[in-house]
């Protein structure tokens, strides 16, 4: 009878550990690219989670930037993939969902947080399935060295007319260089300079959609009305923009030398820790005074469920939380200058990226005009609209040129605009 009893009570001891082991046993690794931020994501971004859902314990395995895509499609391939997969916008995460990696998020309850804007970036073609939970966007605009401004006694602009006025008047000073921009390695003339303002000039979302539906044409006013300004820019970029790369730009303007910088949000963070002076950011001006306003609020880091997950529940226990309150405001206050896609509240301690993302109250947001569909093919319209917008700067083409030639590129393989 004891031993019977004994073997009752082990039974149900045993069974008591399982289900404690299977309540602390769901192991969800995460998949990323982004190993700049791994601390963030093991000292405050973990933590919090795990503080509410304790039966769920999370690990960041982030592959380097460059080698991310082939690293997570070998182990996709090979059945040895994390549960969370972090995804790039557009077509490298749609060809994961497409192949059966990254499971459909519809039915996710936290998606309902994520306008069709955000959710573009991780969407069909035809918006039917979201297959990743947007996190972050970055902002285009201007950041500009408040002390030159209040130097050399200039206002910061709201109309194109004011933004060239503020460049002549540095010009004339002669003590900073006007804008900090170079063109040797091109995707900046593009990024910061004809999708940060050009938004303004095809009225955002509508041209975007317009330019997909093959409704409007890059030869049309709205498309080279952009290159035109950009054509000004060249006067005050300083001496030698034309070698000027990247970091070179970065360093000008953090050392005080340059007034204005055509900006991604993602220069916050190196910006504070590089400069010693205070800056300020401005949202692209616009043609006329009271016109509406339009920002790149571009997606540019999102999550998903790797659909061969063996943990399917904790996975989306952890997307949900993603989408929530809680993570916007840590990621948004963590990272500064990635601003969460979510419509729930978030408080920023940082002003340069409270400015950034206040835009969002009085401007409409779009996305980068090349990167969904329009860049699959060959000529790709992305790195075409590289060159051109460097060309333009240069004075190599003109802007009607440049309209014209990435038209035709576009027109030999995108069907809606042949």
């Amino acid at each position: 009878m004891k031993t019977v009893k004994l073997k009752g009570a082990l039974l149900a001891t045993t069974l008591l550990a399982a289900s404690a082991a299977t309540a602390q046993d769901a192991q969800l690794t995460i998949e990323s690219w982004r190993n700049d931020d791994l601390a963030i994501w093991q000292e405050k971004i973990i933590p919090a989670f795990e503080a509410e859902h304790p039966g769920i314990k999370v690990r960041f395995t982030p592959s380097a930037p460059a080698e991310y895509n082939a690293v997570l499609n070998s182990k996709l391939d090979a059945g040895s993939a994390g549960d969370i997969i972090t995804c790039r916008p557009f077509d490298a995460s749609l060809a994961l969902y497409e192949a059966g990696h990254l499971a459909n998020l519809n039915d996710l309850e936290g998606m309902a947080n994520f306008s069709d804007v955000a959710k573009s970036g991780w969407s069909t073609d035809d918006g039917s399935a979201a297959y990743c939970v947007p996190m972050a966007s970055v902002i285009h605009g201007f950041i500009y060295n408040k002390e030159a401004f209040e130097e050399v006694g200039v206002e910061v602009p709201g109309t194109v007319e004011e933004f060239f006025a503020v460049l002549e008047a540095f010009k004339q000073d002669g003590n900073y260089i006007p804008m900090a921009m170079g063109t040797n390695d091109q995707w900046e003339a593009a990024t910061m300079g004809y999708n940060n303002i050009g938004p303004n000039y095809w009225k955002g979302e509508e041209g975007r959609k317009a330019l997909l539906a093959g409704e409007q044409k890059l030869t049309d006013e709205a498309w080279v009305a952009p290159f035109r300004q950009l054509a000004k820019w060249g006067a005050y970029l300083g001496d030698g923009y034309e070698a000027q790369t990247y970091p070179d730009s970065q360093n000008i303007f953090t050392l005080g030398r340059a007034a204005i910088y055509p900006a991604g949000s993602w220069e916050i963070s190196g910006f504070n820790a590089q400069s010693d002076f205070e800056m300020g950011a401005f949202n692209p001006p616009v043609e006329a005074a009271g016109d509406t306003c339009y920002i790149s609020d571009h997606t540019d880091i999102g999550i998903g469920m790797n659909a061969a997950t063996a943990n399917p529940e904790a996975a989306k226990t952890f997307l949900n939380w993603v989408a929530s309150s809680e993570f916007s405001n840590i990621f948004a206050n963590e990272l500064p200058g990635f601003f969460p896609l979510s419509n729930a509240a978030v408080e920023l301690q940082d002003p340069l990226a409270q400015e950034f993302i206040s835009w969002r109250d009085k401007c409409e947001s779009t996305i980068r005009s090349t990167y969904q569909i329009l860049s699959r093919g060959t000529p790709n319209l992305e790195n075409e609209t590289w060159n051109a917008s460097v060309a333009v700067i240069k004075g190599d083409e003109t802007p009607e040129d440049a309209g014209q030639r990435l038209q035709a590129g576009l027109a030999t393989w995108y069907a809606p605009q042949q």
